[in-house]
């Protein structure tokens, strides 16, 4: 069975009256069928271009992309009909409904007599009582549903969720991972790209990081984990953090954190901070997540691809 995704040597050059961009460097990487698999990288890294390239909406400079087996040039209908894609922007038509949107949709694919699986997509997803809304009419995090809806009514084998949750509610993001989830696990492949570090952690069983157009770590999530450092020490302080801590601290407001590979570098840290009269407020001791790798690679501190 080929991939269900693949990227061989995919780059994206962007020329312009100021020069070229290279969005994408000589990336390659397969997606098996059946896998929940993340990308993740800083804004601008390349993800959209990535995606862009396979939904058919950008060609590569060079390289090949394919989704279950079709080339997304050579072979663009079977390619786009095994994947449904959905895009950080809210774009809809103003003009039907929720139920209009979603046959219409149908049609572009070539699928008939869909109405039973709208009418599951609609409840899945909470949207059974705004069906006969017009488009216009929904808030924002209901559009951002309806184009959850629309990337999945033709039943594609792949799913692309590009920022899905991005500025959307709670309920949203719980009602979308308990359907997504129920899919991957009857045989769905899902590529997930977010800025929501603990829902690839949960969710994904591995990932990808790009930065500036190159892959700079794919493994599984557990490996990745596994590679740094297992414990953090995170606490709150209005104070300065002395120089030799600072230097190794990541601060959020008030909120610092400091790595540790053991009970000793632990006490050490807070030895540290007390010798500078740093006052620590809901001191918390616990593993290191997905956020801290990010960090750790991006920063250049460590890098891998298995």
């Amino acid at each position: 069975m080929p991939p269900a995704i693949a990227f061989s040597h995919v780059s994206k050059v962007y020329r312009g009256s100021r020069g070229a961009l290279r969005a994408l460097d000589d990336v390659s990487l397969e997606i098996a069928p059946g896998e929940f698999f993340g990308l993740l990288g800083p804004n601008g890294a390349g993800k959209t271009t990535l995606i862009s390239i396979l939904a058919g909406l950008t060609r590569a400079s060079t390289g090949a992309a394919t989704v279950m087996g079709h080339d997304v040039v050579a072979d663009y209908a079977a390619a786009r009909k095994s994947v449904g894609i959905v895009p950080q922007e809210l774009v809809f038509d103003p003009f039907f409904s929720v139920r209009e949107t979603l046959r219409i949709q149908s049609g572009y694919f070539g699928v008939k007599d869909n109405d039973a699986w709208i009418d599951e997509v609609l409840a899945e997803l909470g949207l059974a009582d705004k069906a006969g809304a017009n488009m216009r009419q929904l808030s924002g995090g209901m559009k951002r549903r309806v184009l959850v809806a629309q990337a999945l009514v033709h039943r594609p084998p792949v799913i692309v969720l590009d920022e899905p949750t991005a500025g959307v509610d709670v309920e949203l993001r719980q009602t979308l991972w308990r359907f997504i989830a129920r899919l991957n696990r009857e045989g769905h492949t899902v590529l997930l790209t977010t800025h929501y570090l603990e829902e690839a952690e949960a969710l994904c069983g591995r990932i990808a990081m790009l930065k500036q157009g190159r892959i700079v770590a794919l493994d599984r999530t557990s490996a990745l984990l596994a590679g740094t450092a297992s414990t953090m020490l995170r606490f709150k302080t209005d104070d300065v953090l002395p120089p030799a801590l600072a230097a190794q601290a990541r601060v959020t407001g008030r909120i610092a954190q400091l790595k540790a590979h053991d009970a000793a570098e632990v006490e050490s840290h807070l030895a540290a901070l007390r010798a500078a009269g740093v006052r620590v407020e809901d001191l918390e001791i616990g593993r290191a997540d997905l956020e801290d790798v990010f960090v750790e690679i991006m920063s250049g501190a460590r890098a891998g691809v298995a």
